[in-house]
């Protein structure tokens, strides 16, 4: 546990409101009835619950950015900074595994990846990039990648089929994860946190640890939120027309999805910088700032709360069942009554992420 450093509240907000969206979309009241939006898109498309991902690596690069050029700046060593990246790396996978094995831990039927994995791999190879890099080789680390993954995708045949595909579970992102991916698959022949789409997903952490690099600089404080968000325009549009021929694909988290969504973040960081750190208005900020202070923590306590109210049974039926039939039945559109139950576990899990803010406790895995 640590005490909270100066931060900056903009990025916290941005963390803690992705936070918040994240934990609303992964629990609805029913998962029979949930607004388009806030799905995950079946295969080519982009829902608001594509963008929260992706947009949380982009606030992990902004953050390697702003602690890691502090680090350097104070002489500590690279030896020990090493160190310290991979064993949080682990710490995070392993609260990964642990809530993938939760409540069962049925570890015959184990699966290996999720959310937090991803964030362990970025976080793991976006700070090694960032302790060896200066921005302009960052920035082209990022387009290689992006370009290099573009052409394996749409250039290379998939091994059996012999030519090149790009539909779910017959691609080559799916073939090696067959090949080499030990435990079950989320989709069962493939899985949206695959092993080669750590390539492309790093490099939304680059884009942050890009934007980040932007925020340390000694421009003014109102021209680095607007190139902020001129930045983040310039590359939502790029992504667009990149998608043109090689889709938007959260699954496959193709090259032009990393450019839509990371440009998404770039505004709304850039608009959450001028609003908060510039012109000062941070009470309604509060909220964000809450939840993103203790992001991870409050990500892992949604699972275990889940239990509970997801879980546990009262009167022969899940608390969330009861609540959203009662809703229904009194009348209440079936889609809406989902969200305002997953609006209610977010309301839950806003009590110990304020508990440990007003405490100072900043849990940092």
């Amino acid at each position: 546990m640590l005490q909270q450093p100066n931060r900056l509240v903009s990025l916290d907000a941005l963390r803690g409101f992705t936070m918040a969206a994240m934990i609303m979309v992964n629990y609805p009241g029913s998962e029979e009835y949930v607004f388009f939006t806030l799905r995950h898109s079946r295969w080519n498309a982009l829902s608001f619950t594509d963008n929260i991902a992706p947009i949380f690596l982009f606030v992990i690069g902004v953050s390697i950015t702003l602690a890691y050029t502090r680090r350097l700046k104070d002489g500590s060593p690279k030896g020990s900074m090493y160190r310290k990246i991979i064993f949080r790396s682990l710490k995070i996978f392993a609260v990964g595994m642990f809530l993938n094995l939760m409540p069962d831990f049925n570890f015959s039927d184990i699966r290996w990846t999720g959310t937090l994995h991803r964030i362990a791999f970025v976080f793991l190879f976006c700070a090694v990039i960032f302790l060896n890099t200066n921005w302009k080789q960052q920035a082209w680390i990022a387009a290689i990648l992006l370009t290099g993954y573009w052409l394996l995708l749409t250039l290379v045949p998939t091994p059996g089929a012999g030519k090149v595909m790009l539909e779910p579970g017959m691609n080559i992102v799916a073939w090696v994860d067959s090949k080499f991916l030990p435990g079950k698959m989320w989709q069962g022949t493939w899985d949206p946190e695959s092993i080669l789409s750590i390539i492309p997903s790093t490099v939304s952490g680059i884009t942050g640890m890009l934007a980040g690099k932007l925020l340390i600089s000694d421009l003014p404080p109102a021209e680095k939120s607007n190139y902020l968000m001129i930045a983040g325009m310039c590359s939502a549009i790029a992504g667009y027309f990149w998608g043109l021929t090689f889709p938007v694909n959260e699954n496959l988290w193709t090259s032009s999805f990393v450019l839509v969504t990371s440009g998404f973040g770039a505004l709304l960081l850039g608009a959450l910088y001028f609003r908060i750190d510039i012109k000062g208005y941070k009470r309604w900020t509060m909220p964000g700032v809450i939840f993103g202070a203790n992001a991870i923590t409050t990500y892992f306590l949604a699972d275990v709360l889940a239990l509970i109210f997801y879980r546990l049974k009262f009167g022969g039926m899940p608390l969330n069942d009861l609540v959203v039939n009662g809703l229904i039945h009194a009348g209440m559109r079936a889609e809406l009554a989902s969200w305002l139950y997953a609006l209610f576990f977010v309301a839950v899990n806003f009590i110990p992420a304020y508990i440990l803010y007003r405490k100072k406790i900043f849990i940092k895995l």
